[in-house]
């Protein structure tokens, strides 16, 4: 037998450390959690002090035995799990649970690396540190509160609404911003408004795109066609000027190296990854890619972290790889620094390569193609941070009447320097590739005036990289739980996708106007704010899990007892009959919305789809709302036919149909 036994969450992982760990030891993977709260019951002692009750989880009974027989024949055990509340709470409870079983605590070493490489690895096992048990309670708090609300608001939808539904600290006050979201776009009304803007000749260049800035000192308000005219024709015969031509060269600087949320959202805007599959494949990366001769290896450093910070280390050999394979010219004079967010862990690093000299072009042959897209980006992202900032030579020109009644201007920008730009840029910039020439004073002529018609925009849908980032800066949730909370309201039917979209669903709608109603607090966004910052102090060891959850429970309870008594049951008697008994069919809500369901029931157990009130403009009959079950597209909510299968039309809204129905009128 090995003397030592190594616990990690991941088969991957136990693989890429089985590489690099040299010696006696036997790696075995966890598989995530072991022990945790019950599925099937509350699992806390409210009155003992929230103590809550652990068990083993079923599907892992065989994975723990496992465990504990190597442990009892091991002279070391090496807790490797990942360097945060979840994998030092998963190694805590395995430890606790072996000393029951007669294994010493004095065997457990708990070891922290925050990437997957040789250096990391053995500067881990040569320097264990104990439990951080201040991360245990936070963990612990974390998930003793997250259960107490989903335990006992959960049931209250299924009952007053439909089965299966769930609520959840976090989940609950995300579908609340998507929901509001929505019914500020339906509810918004286009405004419009014009804009005037001209061309100008000067000593013989054409200043294209000048827009009208000021009239008689004011920005102008031009709410119509008939308004923009009349200044249009005011502004014909008058004699011009350059009142001002000044010259200046901005900076851009580069952005900080990637944090678990600005990745997720550069992701999504750049490669159209949900942040679920970009958290997937990060996963990969950092547990470890196989590069051939038996070399597996991590990446990336560990990718659920809130920190900018980069190690000593790695800054020496970004330095040097920019100054040796880019051109010093790029080379900032001292490493650039940044700041973290307040309340970030600033133990941690930010996202990085484990090596800099490990280009994406260099790995490009042993990664999929996401996880090269992947990994380019963060290399990219990593390299920019160390460099120096774009240089943009830019003119601005303000040009007025004689009188001084109108004003024009307009800046022009040309790259002057690249920088960081060299190798990351988020965005195409519209730039010249030469600055007109231009003095003061000069009379210029006014070439064509352009009048253009605008409309006020409504607020845009979240999407993946929006929603993570107002859920961070509103604090809700940590990094870790952001792609989960998506995932999940996306997996209840609360959400669906419409292109990059999150559009709430009609149950969505539903869920939340019921939960802000009777459970207030819980979808207080400022409350949610503060609970986070709370299990922050437990994590900091400035605040203990007993007080934080007895603060909370007492108004949550009162709460919980008068939605129980208050609540309306979500069903409605509807205008159809039942086909097969004759009775009433009620309008009930399932993970696709509303649905017809006999009132008859349990004699009679017939439901059918809701029809929308538009027909099929193929057949005639009814469409209804459906969810796919199977391939690609499984889980996507789209319109079909009533009288399928013999009439197969589907679409993906209803405005599509009612526009093809009436084109077949026509």
């Amino acid at each position: 037998m090995p003397k030592n036994l190594v616990l990690v969450e991941s088969p991957t992982k136990a693989r890429t450390i089985a590489h690099l760990l040299k010696g006696d030891y036997e790696i075995k993977p966890t598989m995530g959690h072991v022990i945790d709260l019950p599925e099937n019951r509350l699992g806390v002692r409210v009155k003992q002090g929230f103590d809550p009750y652990y068990v083993v989880l079923p599907s892992k009974k065989k994975v723990l035995s496992e465990i504990e027989k190597l442990a009892k024949s091991s002279e070391g055990i090496f807790v490797a799990t990942d360097p945060d509340r979840e994998g030092e709470a998963i190694g805590y409870l395995i430890k606790e649970y072996l000393k029951d079983k007669g294994v010493p605590e004095d065997r457990f070493r708990r070891v922290e690396f925050h990437e997957i490489t040789p250096p990391a690895i053995r500067r881990a096992f040569a320097s264990p540190r104990d439990f951080d048990e201040h991360l245990v309670e936070a963990q612990k708090a974390r998930r003793i509160l997250d259960r107490i609300v989903g335990y006992y608001i959960s049931p209250i939808l299924w009952k007053k609404v439909s089965k299966g539904l769930s609520a959840g600290r976090v989940q609950s006050v995300a579908l609340r911003l998507i929901v509001e979201r929505e019914k500020e776009i339906r509810d918004f009304q286009p405004k419009e408004y014009w804009e005037i803007h001209a061309d100008f000749l000067s000593e013989g260049q054409r200043l294209s795109a000048l827009k009208l800035s000021k009239v008689e000192g004011r920005k102008p308000e031009i709410p119509d066609e008939a308004s923009a005219r009349r200044i249009a024709d005011g502004l014909k015969d008058l004699n011009w000027r350059i009142t001002s031509a000044e010259r200046k060269v901005k900076r851009k600087n580069p952005p900080p190296p990637f944090t678990t949320s600005s990745l997720q959202q550069a992701a999504f805007n750049q490669l159209g990854f949900s942040a679920n599959k970009t958290m997937q494949i990060a996963q990969q990366l950092y547990e470890g890619v196989d590069l051939g001769q038996d070399a597996s290896i991590g990446l990336i450093t560990y990718m659920r972290t809130d920190s900018v910070n980069i190690s000593d280390a790695a800054l020496e050999e970004v330095r040097a790889f920019i100054s040796d394979k880019i051109g010093k010219e790029f080379l900032p004079e001292k490493p650039n620094r940044y700041k973290s967010r307040k309340g970030a862990q600033e133990a941690h690093e930010a996202i990085r390569p484990t090596s800099v000299y490990r280009t994406p072009e260099s790995v490009k042959d042993y990664l999929t193609k996401d996880q090269f897209l992947l990994y380019q980006l963060i290399w990219r992202r990593f390299v920019a941070s160390q460099m120096r900032p774009a240089e943009y030579d830019q003119l601005s020109v303000v040009v007025n009447d004689d009188d001084n009644r109108y004003e024009f201007r307009r800046t022009f920008s040309r790259l002057a320097f690249k920088g960081f730009m060299e190798v990351y840029s988020e965005e195409r910039d519209d730039e010249e590739d030469v600055l007109p020439e231009v003095r003061e004073g000069t009379s210029v002529r006014i070439l064509e005036i352009l009048p253009s018609q605008h409309f006020t925009k409504p607020p845009s849908r979240y999407n993946d990289a929006s929603l993570v980032r107002e859920l961070e800066e509103k604090g809700i949730g940590r990094p870790s739980t952001y792609a989960p909370t998506i995932q999940t309201i996306i997996q209840r039917g609360y959400v669906v996708r419409k292109r990059s979209a999150l559009v709430p669903t009609e149950l969505g709608e539903k869920i939340v106007e019921l939960l802000v109603k009777f459970f207030p607090e819980v979808m207080d966004y400022e409350f949610t704010a503060r609970m986070e910052e709370k299990l922050d102090e437990i994590e900091q060891g400035s605040a203990d899990k007993k007080s934080i959850l007895e603060e909370f429970y007492p108004g949550f309870v009162e709460q919980v007892v008068h939605a129980s008594k208050n609540m309306e049951k979500a069903v409605e008697e509807s205008e159809y009959r039942c086909e097969k008994c004759g009775s009433v069919m009620l309008v009930r809500w399932g993970r696709t919305g509303k649905y017809l369901s006999c009132s008859n029931y349990p004699k009679c157990k017939n439901t059918k789809p809701l029809p929308t009130g538009v027909k099929c403009p193929r057949c005639g009959g009814d469409l209804v709302l459906r969810r796919a079950t199977k391939g690609r597209r499984r889980g996507r909510i789209f319109y079909g036919c009533s009288n399928y299968p013999e009439c197969d039309y589907v679409v993906q809204d209803l405005e599509t149909a009612k526009q093809e129905a009436g084109v077949k009128e026509g």
